[in-house]
């Protein structure tokens, strides 16, 4: 850290004091029971983190939805980040990031037969959801970014941490990014650390679990990402999915992104080619005709006949519903999908323990409701 950032943290300290004790003082009322936090008849499996961004929640929830779609009726809620909507709302295939968010959209698109929905009262949402008829009343729900909604008490709560940003390592908000003390971690039933380095040694595992000083009950898990093949947002006879291996070393790229960490993959396109464009705009940006045009500019100076315009899966959710999007763009613009992958063969073990915990649980339910 450069003498400035030092600076400027220690400048803030006071603030993050203030934020933590405020923070504090909100999880011991619900500690203490002061706050009411409501728990459900179904398995809600929350997934989430105590910093800001950038540590693969979605990604990571579309892995649990893997796992769990084949044998049980899923669904997802998350609030809609940045949506123009209010309240509940149940998505469908045909809805834009404006009216649930790109996350959520991104979830429909790529798994239509779940139940998809927003609500920033996560409580109201669940009750909706589970007031569905019983054919389509969810069996497992599973909360995004929802690890600050205590209201709602999560049967399973995953906590991601991103490997180059370690909560242990961070402060709270305004000094650092974490949205809670580091104490918060202690919540977690399974901690996960994403984005690991392809390279990392079994030392360093064996440091980072050391350092987080886990409880008994808490497991840890480390996972990286994968990187898909890159597929064509407007789809034709001459456009076609590839890796971005496949693409000429030497062909222009103009990379967009609009996501909390870019640089792992602005690192990796700069691996792949030699003439890379860059235009990085904020987490979940909702992009101008102002943006587009700045963005067109760039496109126009690309000389190569086959020049290629990469984005984000959830930039890609944004920009497909923009009414000026260039059509000079669509035989050229891709997006690049991601997904989880656990390291060390630890994949199988961290499987078993969630389809053991929602089997567990709907059992003790339905033990219940016989009783009753």
């Amino acid at each position: 850290m450069n003498r400035k950032n030092v600076f400027v943290r220690l400048l803030l300290t006071p603030f993050a004091f203030v934020y933590r004790l405020i923070t504090g003082v909100r999880d011991l009322l619900f500690d203490w029971k002061v706050l009411p936090s409501e728990r459900f008849p179904v398995p809600v499996i929350c997934v989430g983190n105590i910093s800001v961004g950038g540590t693969g929640k979605t990604p990571f929830t579309e892995y649990l939805i893997h796992l769990l779609e084949k044998q049980y009726r899923v669904a997802t809620l998350s609030r809609g980040y940045k949506r123009k909507t209010r309240g509940f709302v149940l998505v469908n295939a045909d809805c834009t990031a404006e009216e649930a968010g790109d996350e959520s959209c991104q979830i429909k698109r790529k798994f239509p037969d779940i139940l998809v929905a927003v609500d920033a009262n996560r409580r109201r949402g669940i009750r909706r959801l589970l007031a569905l008829p019983d054919e389509e009343r969810p069996q497992v729900i599973l909360l995004d970014d929802a690890m600050q909604h205590r209201y709602v008490s999560s049967s399973l709560t995953i906590m991601l941490t991103e490997y180059n940003q370690l909560y242990y390592d961070d402060y709270p908000l305004p000094a650092g990014n974490l949205r809670e003390s580091v104490h918060a971690a202690y919540r977690a039933d399974i901690i996960v650390v994403t984005k690991c380095r392809k390279d990392i040694k079994p030392i360093q595992l064996r440091i980072i679990e050391k350092n987080m000083s886990l409880m008994a009950n808490q497991r840890l898990y480390f996972s990286d990402i994968v990187y898909h093949k890159a597929e064509p947002l407007f789809p034709s006879e001459r456009l076609h999915s590839c890796f971005l291996s496949e693409i000429n070393k030497d062909e222009d790229v103009l990379l967009i992104t609009g996501i909390a960490n870019p640089q792992p993959l602005i690192e990796l396109m700069k691996s792949h080619f030699d003439n890379i464009y860059i235009c990085e705009f904020p987490d979940h940006h909702s992009f101008k005709q102002l943006d587009i045009q700045q963005i067109d500019n760039r496109f126009g100076k690309m000389t190569s006949s086959t020049r290629k315009i990469i984005c984000t899966e959830k930039d890609a959710m944004r920009l497909k519903s923009l009414t000026y999007l260039p059509d000079a763009w669509k035989p050229h613009l891709y997006y690049l999908p991601i997904s989880v992958k656990f390291l060390f063969g630890h994949g199988d073990n961290f499987d078993t323990g969630i389809l053991k915990h929602v089997l567990s649980t709907i059992n003790i339910q339905q033990k219940r409701n016989v009783k009753n």
